[in-house]
């Protein structure tokens, strides 16, 4: 049987439109069951089935009826068929009912696949695969990161978007600026951390931490490497006092008291970075006391005060990098001769491999060049015994330093450890030291002590062969392991000496 079809749809844009709507809907079921039966796809794949591909056979939809009305208008100017006051659907006639037939059972498809591609386009845009695969070169640094951190199971839009409705839209509404920015080239270098826009704590992290539940005191043990000719060990366990040393007592003391129910921790930043904190209020809920501390260092007026943001603190003040954490050199080089990537046999080679990631590199393939020819350099002059002799541990050095280098530096986006605080500890940035500083009084002469023994105790220290161990209940004083310094160290900040490149 031949169908017929009313004498508007003879127009070369409705033809034009159904060829593309069907050619785009046989490659969408193609695609969709090559990937299915086999399993295998990829990131631009799924872009091209799920979205690319459905915009194509939405257009092609769209031009039919264009179609159709440009058709019928032109008639009418030429007076080939009498106008109609509103188009009429008669299934007596042979074409029309052709066409309702089409049209209900075309409907009926392009419903339900609409209903399962908007299904799949929705888990495909949340997927960790769509946000840190599809802009490669621009967020290879955020997705390299995630992938070594504590959160490498947990997907990408449970921290930055969360539930609810508002929050998806808010997100894909910022995508779009995001696509745009990449198209044209104008992503900042390195991207901005959203300090403002994020979204509250306790709306995202408390989904799975919350701050009723006890977390006991943990301990750490750490394993550094000095930068001498034997790459010295030097080893230190910590008890880092989470909550309170019984559980019954909860959180009332220990790191996570600063979201204790029973206090309210508020304070106000003088950078965007919230790096600077000028004021600090505490308020005891249940006695209703309040104390507020102002630094005696940082002189700002109090009409600027009266201007700057209150915040409470909450989860994201200190665990502000909490899944996309890029090492310094001097960690992630301890990290390396720990696991033996590095060899700790080659003399200097913590020292040597320190020197060389200090530089800037405009590119990775520069950086890892230079890191290659460096060290081969260094120790065919310096140690040709061991060059000649035993070269397989310079090549393993190499390999070791490059790659720890890869998962940290990304010259191309311009991002590297000291560009994104870190407020956990104290080390590279000023961390707990922003609020702990002795600085900080009230009128009263209340102090925000800057005291270590507040958040943790030292239990050993040393090198392995001459480590100092405290007897139990007890701990030690920190003991700095270059002796050359001194006390002075006991006057300063860490920041003040430890860069990231300084060991």
């Amino acid at each position: 049987m031949k169908i017929k079809l009313p004498y508007s749809t003879q127009n070369w844009t409705s033809l034009v439109g159904a060829t593309i709507a069907f050619i785009s809907l046989s490659m969408i079921v193609f695609l969709f069951v090559i990937t299915s039966l086999s399993e295998q796809g990829g990131t631009y794949l799924g872009l091209v089935v799920f979205i690319i591909l459905p915009g194509f056979l939405v257009f092609g939809l769209i031009l039919i009826p264009v179609g159709m009305f440009l058709k019928v208008r032109k008639d009418r100017r030429k007076n080939i068929e009498p106008p109609k006051e509103w188009p009429h659907v008669n299934l007596n006639d042979v074409r029309h009912r052709h066409a309702f037939v089409i049209f209900s059972i075309g409907t009926c498809i392009f419903l339900f696949l609409t209903a399962v591609g908007s299904y799949e386009a929705f888990h495909y845009t949340e997927s960790v695969e769509f946000c840190g695969k599809l802009c490669h070169s621009v967020m290879m640094p955020e997705y390299t990161a995630y992938q070594g951190s504590p959160h490498a199971r947990v997907a990408c839009v449970d921290c930055h978007v969360g539930s609810g409705a508002n929050w998806y839209v808010r997100s894909k509404l910022s995508g779009l600026y995001q696509v745009y920015a990449v198209t044209l080239g104008t992503v900042p270098r390195p991207i901005e951390t959203p300090i403002t826009n994020l979204r509250p704590a306790r709306e995202t992290c408390e989904q799975c931490h919350w701050p009723q539940k006890f977390y006991a005191r943990k301990l750490r043990t750490e394993r550094h490497f000095l930068p001498d000719e034997k790459n010295s060990e030097w080893d230190i366990t910590l008890t880092m006092k989470i909550g309170s040393n019984l559980s019954a007592l909860g959180l009332q003391e220990g790191i996570h008291w600063h979201i204790n129910k029973d206090v309210k921790i508020e304070y106000k930043s003088s950078d965007k970075n919230r790096e600077k904190i000028p004021w600090v209020r505490y308020t005891n809920l249940k006695t209703g006391k309040v104390h507020i501390y102002l630094d005696e260092n940082e002189s700002v007026n109090p009409k600027d005060l009266d201007t700057m943001e209150t915040r409470t603190v909450d989860c994201m003040d200190c665990h502000n990098r909490p899944s996309h954490n890029y090492q310094p050199p001097t960690f992630f080089l301890n990290t390396a001769l720990t696991a033996g990537t590095i060899p700790r046999e080659l003399p200097y080679v913590k020292s040597k491999a320190l020197e060389i990631l200090s530089k800037d590199y405009r590119t990775t393939d520069t950086a890892l060049t230079v890191i290659k020819n460096e060290l081969n350099k260094y120790y065919k002059e310096n140690y040709p015994l061991i060059y000649s002799g035993k070269k397989y541990l310079v090549d393993q050095a190499v390999k070791g330093v490059q790659e720890a280098f890869a998962k940290n530096i990304f010259p191309e986006m311009k991002v590297k450890w000291n560009v994104y605080p870190n407020n956990i500890g104290h080390m590279e940035f000023l961390g707990c030291f922003r609020c702990h500083t002795d600085t900080h009084k009230t009128n009263e002469g209340r102090l925000i002590k800057k005291d270590c023994n507040l958040c943790h105790y030292i239990n050993a220290q040393g090198p392995p062969n001459k480590l100092m161990v405290a007897p139990v209940n007890t701990y030690l004083e920190f003991k700095h392991p270059d002796e050359s310094s001194g006390d002075a160290w006991k006057e300063m900040k860490c920041v003040d000496c430890h860069t990231g490149i300084n060991p």
